[in-house]
């Protein structure tokens, strides 16, 4: 016990905190029980995590009490890949203790060509943005260049290489086109993609069959990728939709993640159970399938996915076109008003127009849809819901965004007791002010995780706090292979929640859902204090985050420049190892720009968060003579070695 308290007590023994952390509750990711500890933090790690010594100092220290710390929250499903070239500061992320997002769903930011930018062109022209990458490189490369109040992961998706390779086509790739889909997969896993990802109600990936799939996850698994999926199916053809992931899962070789778990549609409402069983039931079969959720009962996509996917080849244009035409209307109309088909009816499941919700639009003058129904919308245009429906599509070149009622209250708590089960947002990041904030959205994009800290934890004890805890970090941490986060642990990356228990929640509705949650006092994000009191800073810490095939992992395993440090050892003059010597760094002016105590083996390392040039290395031990090493000059890219052997003082 004597030698586990004094390996644990080294750390205090370190160079001064850059903050530190005091007597906050630690939830520590794992699940279990939350302890009173102290949380240092050096550059963007935490070196401390137990009960510091009162006389140790930072630059700046935080009493947390009656706080909880847990690490940052990880959303499994974010769609913030173009917001953040809008609006990095993230806020309705960050709001809501939210450090990592990962994201791509179907489609994905990269790999991209001119005529897939040119289908986005309307979106690109009316954010100001320019597509300049073509790589999923490139685009990690501009995201560090500008900044990003969050961390950021992708997948590629399975959609994203279809569509570059054979358009928005409805048909089976050749041979050839195949082999370029899994070139580019293959690409992507080596620029640091954390996986495959497909979306498969919308087209053009609803288009690709069961085979295609498992060919192109294949080649994500050889890197250490998963497959996740929306699957083809989450009402009524949700279980034959679960057997195709399973699939994908058993002959690609490739662990599972279902996104945004459900039951959709009034008729399946307590279906749940049944869902839950075939996932556990897979599971003891082998595969290795987890899921994750959002809190709410209603869904977000676009307005245009209620029609069919087969009136979608093509692409925007095409799509738009052919609703204009009263033959293809009366069409649309009967496919969603019978009850069979292929495709899932979100019509039918939230049983019409009542049911769907306008959230946003990109032509302004069709804001004066936004917040309504589709019911109401018909009544303000006189017209049938589904031609109305239909006609804004057309107007806004299907950019709608709507909400739809699919679920119920009893079945999305179900699923947020499973273990298996993470949490995602499915929203990008915005912001109640700026480009960001000129439409309305679904309250999820700011609500999700601070809604299960106060509904279903505080409120409803649906969850246990350290359950929730582990279900926004370690899980998503561990599923996504994402190395030293995910937990409060020494050498971990310092992404670090902070908030009161008593007060955290959400305050988006849908009526009214551009409201940050509150009740977070302080976000870190890689050691970079993001958030405080509610109110984001406006310091980026965020950074591309880069998956397990990543081709630079031996070298530059987060696809930063090396950062080096100055370490050593320091001994007696017979070679014996003197622990707590002090090591210091001055720089030319004679100012201490970092330093250490050397450890029971006599080692020591500074980390410098700057270059130093001529400066001056001097190592000190009670009962030796101090020596010193001049002219030092460090680039912060290099590590530097200097070993000191003190001599005795007389």
């Amino acid at each position: 016990m004597l030698l586990l308290v004094l390996g644990f007590a080294v750390p205090t023994l370190a160079q001064e905190f850059d903050y530190l952390i005091r007597n906050g509750r630690v939830v520590d990711g794992s699940g279990n029980p939350w302890i009173y500890a102290d949380v240092g933090i050096i550059g963007d790690r935490i070196v401390f995590v137990g009960r510091a010594d009162a006389s140790l100092v930072a630059k700046r220290t935080i009493d947390a009490k009656s706080l909880i710390v847990a690490p940052g929250f990880i959303d499994m499903l974010g769609q913030s890949e173009s917001n953040l070239l809008i609006d990095k500061q993230a806020v309705s992320k960050l709001t809501q203790g939210i450090t990592t997002e990962i994201t791509g769903e179907g489609d994905s930011i990269a790999p991209t060509n001119e005529l897939l930018n040119q289908e986005h062109a309307d979106y690109f022209q009316h954010f100001h943005i320019t597509p300049d990458w073509k790589s999923l490189e490139e685009y990690f490369q501009r995201l560090t260049k500008q900044g990003s109040g969050i961390n950021l992961a992708t997948y590629v998706g399975a959609a994203q290489v279809r569509h570059m390779v054979i358009g928005a086509a409805d048909r089976v790739p050749t041979a050839d086109e195949l082999k370029q889909m899994e070139i580019m997969v293959d690409d992507a896993m080596s620029d640091g993609a954390m996986g495959l990802s497909s979306a498969l109600i919308y087209a053009p990936g609803s288009y690709a069959k069961t085979d295609e799939l498992i060919a192109l996850a294949k080649v994500a698994a050889k890197k250490g990728g998963i497959y996740a999926s929306h699957i083809r199916g989450e009402g009524d053809s949700e279980m034959a939709a679960l057997d195709e992931a399973f699939r994908i899962g058993r002959e690609a070789g490739i662990p599972v993640e279902i996104f945004h778990l459900k039951a959709a549609g009034m008729q399946n409402w307590g279906r749940m159970p049944q869902v839950i069983a075939a996932i556990e039931q897979a599971r003891a079969k082998g595969v290795d399938v987890t899921a994750d959720q959002y809190p709410y009962i209603g869904a977000a996509t676009s307005l245009g996915a209620a029609i069919p996917p087969k009136y979608h080849e093509g692409g925007a244009d095409e799509f738009v076109k052919r609703l204009k035409g009263p033959a293809i209307r009366q069409q649309i109309r009967r496919d969603l008003d019978g009850t069979g088909g292929s495709f899932e009816n979100l019509w039918r499941e939230v049983g019409g127009a009542n049911g769907v919700l306008v959230v946003s639009v990109l032509d302004p003058q069709l804001r004066k849809y936004e917040g309504k129904t589709m019911s109401q919308i018909a009544k303000m245009e006189n017209k049938d819901p589904l031609d109305a429906l239909m006609d804004l599509v057309i107007a806004d070149r299907d950019n709608v965004g709507a909400v739809y009622f699919l679920m119920s209250e009893p079945d999305v708590k179900l699923a947020m007791q499973q273990p298996w089960v993470s949490v995602g947002t499915d929203y990008g990041a915005i912001n109640p002010v700026g480009p960001l904030g000129e439409s309305k959205a679904h309250p999820r994009a700011y609500g999700c995780f601070a809604r299960i800290l106060g509904k279903y934890v505080r409120e409803e004890h649906n969850l246990r706090l350290e359950d929730a805890i582990r279900k926004f970090t370690s899980l998503p941490a561990q599923r996504e292979k994402l190395d030293h986060r995910g937990l409060l642990r020494t050498d971990y990356f310092a992404d670090i929640t902070i908030f009161d228990p008593d007060k955290v929640r959400d305050l988006a509705t849908f009526d009214d859902p551009n409201k940050p949650s509150v009740g977070f006092e302080y976000i870190f994000v890689n050691g970079t204090l993001a958030l405080e009191h509610d109110k984001v800073t406006g310091q980026l810490g965020g950074r591309p985050l880069r998956g397990p095939g990543y081709i630079m992992r031996d070298y530059l395993p987060e696809g930063l420049p090396p950062r080096g440090k100055v370490q050593g050892v320091v001994t007696d003059e017979g070679g014996w190892p003197l622990p707590r010597a002090t090591v210091t760094v001055l720089d030319a002016g004679g100012k201490v720009v970092g330093s250490a105590h050397s450890r029971r083996n006599g080692s020591y390392e500074i980390v410098l968060e700057k270059p130093c040039n001529n400066c001056l290395l001097k190592a000190e031990h009670m009962g030796f003579a101090a020596q010193q090493r001049s002219g030092v000059d460090y680039n912060r890219s290099n590590s530097l070695w200097f070993g000191f052997a003190l001599e005795r003082s007389n």
